[in-house]
């Protein structure tokens, strides 16, 4: 199985899950969750993390950080590593004890930083832990609420900026934002990943095609290294497959939307429409028509698989 793909650079944010191995507790007295804080301390001032939401189940934890620099990996490797030796040592026990590698789900943060601040400090209401948040003593909720039992470690102005300038009634909007998803029905905002890796408006998800998938150099042919490589427009391939082949070819439409479908990402009705408003059922047929030629025709397939290699490597580079 594929190791996830993580997206790294300066400034990046993430909701961080990390779960023990098999599902088992990694938490098993307060001294293991103060444990763990101190190493989100150190991380903080080793990596150049910001921590703004957290919450220590009890074979869990989630996290709101950011990076300041493009070093996820290094700095997850030293909370989930050390904290792995710390526990090993106490218990006299050995081997891993996450499960796997931690899930890091890159986020649009002003669009989603409050509601995912959200989402994490009503875990423990979610799984019965307690009626209200303020009732767990380990999550960052507390913080957020007053100043006196915010962690030194923790950045709480982020988040509760999006609610006022001015920082009593930010609090007081925040504990009315949280406690709306205890009186009623939420979206559920982990339900709009996008390839299991982003979290963002479509408008975010380009730039990270543009700007930072699309100059990164990955090895393994990754599925979310696929969806989330800038794809050639509709109107690319067309312009492509008319110079590589001629606009008199005989099967320059159905070339044309055959390599549409697999390379542009579109839809059938979107492809229908860029070609003189056909129906997906004749686009659906116009595909079929070109394989059954080719699997006959060695030259036809051989000029389509010319432009397949183009297509290829412009979704790569």
């Amino acid at each position: 199985m594929a190791r996830p793909l993580r997206i790294q650079y300066a400034g990046a944010f993430y909701h961080i899950t990390s779960r023990g191995n098999e599902r088992r507790p990694i938490f098993s007295s307060i001294q293991d969750r103060e444990k763990m804080f101190s190493i989100f301390s150190e991380g903080v001032i080793r990596y150049g993390l910001s921590i703004h939401t957290y919450c220590l189940m009890e074979n869990h934890y989630h996290l709101l950080l950011e990076t300041k620099e493009a070093n996820l990996s290094q700095a997850m490797h030293f909370i989930n590593g050390g904290y792995t030796s710390y526990y090993n040592r106490i218990y006299h026990r050995s081997g891993h004890l996450f499960q796997g590698r931690y899930r890091a789900i890159l986020v649009e943060k002003d669009q989603y930083a409050s509601t995912l601040s959200r989402y994490i400090h009503l875990n423990p209401v979610r799984a019965g832990l307690c009626k209200r948040p303020e009732g767990y003593c380990w999550s960052s909720y507390l913080g957020y609420l007053d100043p006196k039992k915010r962690p030194s470690w923790l950045e709480t102005s982020l988040v509760l900026g999006y609610f006022s300038s001015r920082k009593g009634e930010a609090r007081w909007r925040f504990k009315q934002f949280v406690t709306e998803g205890i009186r009623g029905e939420i979206p559920d905002p982990i339900e709009g990943v996008v390839s299991g890796i982003v979290l963002g408006t479509g408008e975010f998800i380009d730039w990270l095609k543009k700007d930072i998938i699309g100059k990164m150099r990955v090895g393994r042919d990754l599925p979310a290294v696929r969806q989330l490589r800038p794809r050639p427009s509709v109107e690319e391939i067309k312009r492509r497959v008319e110079l590589s082949i001629g606009k008199g070819h005989r099967w320059l439409r159905d070339i044309s939307i055959y390599l549409c479908q697999h390379y542009a990402g579109e839809t059938l009705k979107r492809i229908g429409e860029v070609y003189g408003g056909m129906g997906e059922s004749a686009v659906s047929q116009a595909i079929r028509r070109l394989v059954c030629r080719m699997e006959r025709d060695k030259k036809l397939k051989g000029e389509v698989l010319k432009i397949e290699m183009e297509l290829r490597e412009l979704s790569t580079v």
